[in-house]
């Protein structure tokens, strides 16, 4: 069972980008309400896609450079690549079984 990596700034690079594997990035806050509802999905996700999928979450105010990168306007916000690619992208709170379609049809 995989669980959600914690990244910053710095280890974007490495962990996304450079990953063998898709990666949904989970963007957050902890001032952010919906993210407070988000969060329980995005752990059960990462222990159910786990073989297929790495998941990984940001804090955005200590990381402005990866928010920019990934052009995230609003918290929650999830990113899925595949490398560079840009595969799926959603901001707004979101159901654990929307996401879940959301990423049958993508990986």
């Amino acid at each position: 069972m995989s669980s959600v990596i914690t990244i910053t700034d710095s280890q974007f690079e490495t962990e996304v980008e450079r990953a063998t594997q898709p990666v949904l990035v989970y963007f957050w806050a902890s001032w952010c309400g919906p993210c407070r509802l988000v969060s329980p999905s995005i752990d059960a996700i990462a222990g159910e896609y786990g073989d297929r999928l790495k998941v990984v979450k940001l804090e955005v105010d200590p990381n402005p450079e990866s928010v920019a990168k990934c052009q995230v306007e609003g918290v929650p916000a999830l990113r899925l690549y595949d490398g560079n690619q840009l595969l799926y992208s959603h901001e707004g709170a979101i159901t654990k079984a929307k996401l879940a379609d959301a990423l049958q049809a993508k990986l």
